[in-house]
């Protein structure tokens, strides 16, 4: 009997200690599934759903194909300048007609090539930007004649280019401001007239007029060839003052970029007004940059210009300064956007600035 007893009593005093045990504070009560089962084996799954956390990438915007960085990144090799004809000569120089390549199409050129006896390592060299001349009238023998004299009596050799879609050069000419092409023909043109035997690569400098003065600026933004630019009546300010100070009131024909939607419309309805975008505005102008201009730069306005504000020059030369650059600034009270008036002062100017960082 006490033996039974002693038995009933141990069972129930493990039954409470079995019961006591299983008495757990709800805060510490981790809820299994309904298929959990009451082993030993720990499945992690039964206790959480993990969730999985892919962390979003840094999508870094591609450049527009304008900017500056873009256009650093292209690659302008030129090509051989090939001779089609050659035409009369000039006092002291000879006349080509010929051709260089780029992006595979066939950019023409009036070329000059001083006679006389060459400096050691080769003529110094120009390469001349045109300004904006309606494409279906521009002809390459026919422009810029008394330009290209000065520069070439001077002993430069002188490559004057046709950009694209111009006379005979092959493509379509879409405008300078909102489209690369123009640019592109610059940049070649530059590795192509350093290939020219005749020519010393270690001494290009680019003379520019109105559109042409924009090239010849961004050129010398992009590029380090050039040592030396000289700009005359240039539209040479940030495309923020091109978009709002700059009105046209001379006797201008709109290029093919700005009949319809040109650059300014879609520009602004792709990516805001440079109050809303300033990061993109700033990205296609060469002011941006001025820190990074690769030689001394002269500037010629004349201050009755209808075409191009003299402001352009005058807050161009104040920038670049404040670059700690050389930009020397000439103005010719009452001339026009051709400096007419003041051609012969203003080319001699041009031809000592040339002089003075080429020979």
């Amino acid at each position: 009997m006490k033996k039974t007893l002693l038995v009933l009593i141990t069972i129930a005093l493990f039954a409470t200690a079995c019961a006591t045990q299983a008495v757990i504070p709800a805060s510490t009560v981790v809820p299994l599934t309904e298929t959990a089962t009451a082993t030993n084996t720990f499945t992690p799954a039964l206790l959480f759903t993990p969730t999985l956390v892919v962390p979003t990438p840094t999508v870094t915007p591609v450049p527009h194909p304008m900017s500056i960085i873009s256009m650093r990144a292209g690659d302008y090799p030129g090509s051989e300048i090939s001779i089609v004809k050659e035409l009369t000569k000039g006092s002291n120089y000879r006349r080509y007609y010929a051709y260089y390549l780029s992006e595979g199409l066939k950019i023409y050129a009036l070329l000059t090539v001083p006679e006389g006896e060459m400096p050691e390592g080769g003529w110094p060299a120009i390469v001349f930007n045109h300004g904006y001349i309606p494409p279906d009238v521009y002809r390459t023998t026919e422009r810029y004649i008394a330009y290209v004299d000065e520069i070439a009596r001077a002993d430069y050799v002188v490559f004057r280019i046709d950009y694209r879609g111009h006379d005979a050069s092959e493509g379509a000419a879409t405008g300078a401001y909102g489209n690369p092409g123009y640019q592109v023909d610059v940049l070649n043109a530059v590795s192509s007239i350093k290939q020219l035997p005749e020519v010393n690569p270690e001494k290009i400098g680019m003379w520019g007029h109105s559109m042409g003065g924009y090239l010849t600026l961004r050129t010398m933004v992009i590029s380090k060839d050039v040592k030396v630019g000289v700009i005359w009546a240039g539209v040479v300010a940030s495309y923020t003052d091109m978009l709002y100070n700059w009105r046209r009131t001379g006797s201008f024909t709109p290029s093919p970029s700005s009949r319809g939607i040109g650059w300014r419309t879609g520009w602004i309805e792709a990516f805001g007004s440079p109050e809303d975008n300033p990061i993109f505005w700033d990205s296609v102008s060469a002011t941006s940059y001025l820190a990074d201009l690769s030689g001394p730069l002269e500037l010629h306005h004349g201050t009755e210009d209808e075409d191009v504000p003299l402001e352009f020059s005058v807050r161009l030369a104040e920038q670049a300064r404040n670059a700690n650059q050389i930009a020397d600034l000439y103005t010719y009270d009452g001339d026009n956007h051709n400096i007419s008036a003041n051609f012969s002062t203003a080319m001699q100017r041009t031809i000592a600035f040339f002089d003075q960082y080429l020979k």
